[in-house]
């Protein structure tokens, strides 16, 4: 899973701003050029970013159509779950209503 690791979440971010190279981006990690390089292939054979070759430099930038298909899947689920959490709260407010008033017979 390409978005799983928080310091590919981290590159995307810094992509989101524009092009960069690979030692541009491992700038801001405590991880070596050749990690970063494992998470960029990773981030590209999902799809999720474009690598261009200027002379000895890769640089890298989103692809946008592919952020474009992941961020619709992943709304869906956000209704998804946010509709499972509000229903959770609805649920634990009436269940804390009625353990605060035992002897209440309105809620029957």
């Amino acid at each position: 899973m390409a978005l799983s690791d928080p310091t590919r979440r981290a590159i995307l971010e810094h992509l989101a701003r524009g092009e960069a190279s690979g030692t541009e981006l491992a700038r801001p990690f405590s991880i070596s050029v050749p990690a970063i390089s494992k998470h960029l292939r990773v981030l590209e054979n999902a799809d999720l970013i474009l690598r261009r070759k200027d002379g000895r430099v890769h640089r890298f930038r989103l692809a946008a159509r592919s952020m474009r298909e992941a961020a619709a899947w992943l709304e869906q689920y956000r209704q998804f779950w946010e509709t499972q959490f509000d229903a959770l709260a609805n649920y634990l407010e009436a269940t804390s209503e009625e353990e605060r008033n035992p002897n209440d017979d309105t809620s029957i």
